[in-house]
């Protein structure tokens, strides 16, 4: 097994993505055995003692997620069925993500939560330092993908962190206007999609340019997850923050017109 095994966590997920599940061809035909077993992630990396990452821990149920305590409290995967277990092999760990902003997500169990070492990344401090981790992600994005190249966007970048800074925060980068933030993170990892995602088009369907026609439905993409109270929130932002700035009326434009 080559590199961390990887879950991405789901409202949907259940205890046999996560523990092990069955061939039922095999079960019916020769019931209970290791053969009829299929190995998930989670097992496949105890068994090469390797890593097995979990996207968004907190996005799948509490219950499925407490299936987790023995393997972290012992290394061990029990399997009843057999009456037998799977023992981690010497390297093996388990690793996991999880945005405490985001909304409608499972709190971990205390129970759980003890067996995990807890590292909070901070924000970015100052726009100056989220922008110079936005560009940077998104050119090694562009190089991994094999984008085209195209004209550089640090105006734009520049404008969309600010823009996603402050309805991240409620108030403007100066400090004079509230401003109602929407149910979306709006993280340095959406601007960064946002701006891979206007890259892609403009590279593929565009002049080679990321304007902010490119950027409008992107960024309404990442901002209206409600489409009732996010829409309003980014109305009234586009309204009270981003018309009065001269230098923002071709961004303001632009997103009220994709609205």
């Amino acid at each position: 097994v080559k590199g961390p095994l990887t879950i991405q966590c789901t409202s949907g997920i259940d205890e046999n993505q996560i523990r092990y599940g069955w061939n039922y061809a095999l079960l019916l035909a020769k019931g209970p055995s290791r053969e009829a077993l299929v190995a998930t992630p989670l097992m496949r990396a105890m068994q090469s003692g390797t890593i097995v990452r979990f996207e968004e821990l907190t996005r799948m149920g509490s219950d499925i997620q407490d299936a987790l305590i023995t393997v972290l409290s012992e290394k061990v995967l029990p399997i009843p069925e057999l009456n037998d277990a799977v023992h981690a092999t010497q390297g093996f760990n388990l690793i996991a993500t999880a945005n405490d902003r985001d909304k409608g997500v499972n709190e971990l169990s205390a129970a759980l939560k003890r067996r995990f070492n807890v590292v909070v990344l901070p924000l970015p401090e100052s726009p100056e330092q989220e922008v110079a981790i936005v560009k940077q992600r998104v050119a090694d994005i562009g190089v991994g993908l094999r984008l085209p190249e195209i004209a550089p966007a640090d105006k734009e970048i520049a404008r969309l962190v600010t823009m996603f800074r402050e309805l991240r925060n409620g108030e403007t980068e100066d400090g004079r206007h509230k401003v109602k933030s929407p149910s979306s993170t709006l993280s340095a990892a959406d601007a960064i999609s946002v701006t891979v995602g206007a890259w892609s088009e403009a590279a593929y369907f565009g002049d080679g340019n990321i304007d902010v026609e490119k950027l409008a439905n992107n960024i309404i993409g990442a901002v209206v997850k409600d489409p009732v109270q996010d829409r309003i929130a980014l109305e009234e932002y586009l309204e009270n923050v981003v018309k009065p700035r001269k230098d923002w009326r071709d961004l303001y434009s632009a997103v009220r017109e994709s609205l």
